[in-house]
């Protein structure tokens, strides 16, 4: 029954191909925006999730002053390296302290010039932040205690100062001193908010706050914990040592700021997915206006075929015989049209993806979601013509011209 009420329903479809490719628009336009809303929606939370990973694993940023609604001024007194050691001491959850000072500068190399980043910091910060020296070494310890001048250069200061030349052993310029390039950062491309993560010089410390920013102070402090799971209590514990340190009583307020990347991730990710379901549900509109454009077809249909009706009832046919029919080729447009909608709503999610810089994520629940919402689509909106066929009077249908 079921499968000559489907052979019937592609026939009639065939025979009427424009105005079934037309009755399908809605529901394609529907299904496809959807998909390709949710899988931009999802490259975009990967990504952000990606950009969070490339920064370190477990890592906290301690900054001077209090960015939170009614926290002190932002001329809270900067940190030293002592702070950080004081840390290091104190907190024996943590895995690696980096005190950071960080200045802007150009780098010139003979006829070259270029503007980038440079992070004064420990020899720690290359395995705080996981980053892996591709050619030549990392600063060592007493190159960071005596604030030798040295340098490891990022992908995008290397291009622009030496080409495809090898930079290891060479020495430029960085504002009004030299250093010797003793490594290479290995490239990590630019982050969900389009910064270069390669355009950095990485020198000692020491080396940052004496020759080129003329101050003791640590911009920010970096720390690893050695576990997620202690990262709430390592979070008391830094509050803890840094009040001490800089002398506040019970009724001040932190003049620092304790940031989780985790946090910040959870957020943007959370900010994402309220984007990418608020765009789903502008583009799931298409998917009722579709409905409606095949309760309209359906009814036009039924209109149609009143004579071919009355026959098949006049000669037995049942009337969950007639429903039925009607019904198939209802769910038939609506399943075609998804499935042509699913194809163009990943077809445009790819173009997207790759036009915006984002990682293509296939769900493969979306797609299903989208084909049993578009054959829900047809049941709902093929029920009504469907009934009103199947309740026809076989004489007076007959009796129609």
């Amino acid at each position: 029954m079921i499968g000559n009420a489907l052979v019937l329903a592609l026939r009639e479809i065939r025979n009427n191909m424009m105005r079934a490719a037309l009755t399908t628009l809605g529901i394609v336009i529907g299904v496809g925006a959807v998909i390709a809303m949710v899988t931009l929606g999802n490259g975009a939370t990967q990504s952000v999730t990606n950009t969070v990973s490339s920064i370190g694993k477990n890592l906290l940023f301690i900054t001077p002053g209090q960015r939170r609604e009614g926290g002190p001024p932002g001329d809270a007194p900067a940190f030293q390296i002592s702070d950080a050691d004081a840390l290091r001491r104190e907190v024996l959850s943590l895995k690696h302290v980096v005190p950071v000072n960080q200045t802007s500068v150009a780098a010139v190399l003979g006829n070259r010039s270029h503007t980038t980043t440079v992070n004064g910091a420990t020899t720690e910060w290359f395995d705080a932040r996981s980053w892996t020296i591709v050619s030549g070494r990392a600063f060592n310890e007493a190159e960071d205690k005596t604030g030798k001048s040295v340098c490891v250069i990022g992908e995008t200061v290397h291009h622009e100062l030496f080409g495809g030349q090898d930079p290891v052993g060479q020495r430029i310029r960085l504002g009004k001193i030299t250093c010797e390039v003793v490594g290479l950062l290995q490239t990590k491309g630019r982050n969900t908010f389009g910064q270069d993560q390669d355009d950095y010089v990485i020198m000692p410390i020491r080396t940052v706050q004496r020759r080129l920013v003329g101050n003791n102070f640590a911009y920010y402090i970096m720390v690893e914990v050695q576990n997620e799971a202690g990262i709430p209590e390592a979070k008391k514990q830094i509050a803890q040592v840094l009040r001490q340190r800089r002398h506040l009583n019970a009724s001040q307020q932190d003049n620092f700021d304790v940031q989780d990347l985790r946090e910040i991730g959870n957020m943007l990710s959370s900010i994402t997915g309220v984007l990418t379901a608020f765009l789903a549900a502008i583009a799931a509109v298409s998917l009722l206006v579709g409905g409606i454009g095949i309760m309209n077809i359906m009814l036009v249909s039924v209109t149609e075929r009143t004579r071919e009706i009355g026959i098949r009832l006049a000669i037995g046919a049942r009337e969950r015989d007639v429903l039925l029919q009607f019904l198939i080729e209802a769910v038939v447009l609506s399943a075609l049209g998804g499935i042509v909608g699913i194809t163009l709503g990943l077809l445009g999610a790819a173009a997207g993806t790759a036009a915006l810089g984002l990682p293509f994520v296939f769900q493969p629940s979306i797609v299903a979601i989208a084909v049993l919402f578009s054959a829900g689509v047809g049941v709902a909106f093929g029920f009504f013509p469907a009934r009103r066929a199947a309740r026809m009077d076989p004489i007076e249908a007959l009796r129609h011209e």
